[in-house]
């Protein structure tokens, strides 16, 4: 058995969660998330928790009933408590502004950039050098805190860019002196 897979996904009061074929959907307090399953896996629920069975110890199945689970329990865990990332930005002038569509970024370029936020994606900037994402679905505020990185990526002289919180950027001597 998969270690990640067997285990059941305990549901908490305040979610419900709709199996149809294998689609999977789970409403609760911070939104709604829906997501079809690899048609192979049986998903069941008994008792306030959800498990994941696979039909056979193939390779592939093996691999599917792991992620499977996984992707169901973020999904609980994503209506309930959320998901968030923080940013930091290093640079002086670079600076992030809170917009009703989402970011107005100074990084730098000749030009303000305007980051829309998607659909169920809250951006803040509490601190002008602090970018926060905050949402349900664990994938998209991955893909958001990625994408407002690569606008302009930590260089490794003088670290200046957007970086993720935690991060560590490796530093590199700078012009070695002439003779």
């Amino acid at each position: 058995m998969s270690r990640i897979g067997k285990n059941p996904i305990p549901v908490p009061a305040g979610v419900t969660v709709t199996l149809d074929h294998n689609r999977v959907t789970v409403k609760g307090p911070k939104g709604e998330l829906s997501r079809t399953i690899p048609a192979e896996m049986i998903v069941s629920q008994e008792n306030g928790t959800v498990t994941v069975n696979r039909p056979s110890d193939d390779p592939k199945h093996k691999a599917l009933h792991g992620l499977s689970r996984t992707l169901i329990a973020n999904m609980v865990e994503g209506v309930t408590k959320g998901f968030s990332k923080q940013l930091d930005i290093v640079g002086v002038g670079y600076k992030a502004e809170t917009r009703p569509y989402g970011l107005q970024l100074a990084l730098g370029y000749s030009h303000a950039i305007e980051y829309k936020a998607p659909k169920g994606i809250t951006l803040k900037a509490p601190l002008p050098t602090q970018i926060l994402i905050e949402g349900a679905n664990k994938e998209i505020v991955g893909q958001v805190a990625a994408e407002l990185r690569g606008l302009r990526p930590p260089e490794p002289y003088k670290g200046k860019g957007i970086k993720y919180a935690g991060e560590q950027i490796r530093r590199k001597a700078g012009k070695a002196g002439g003779k």
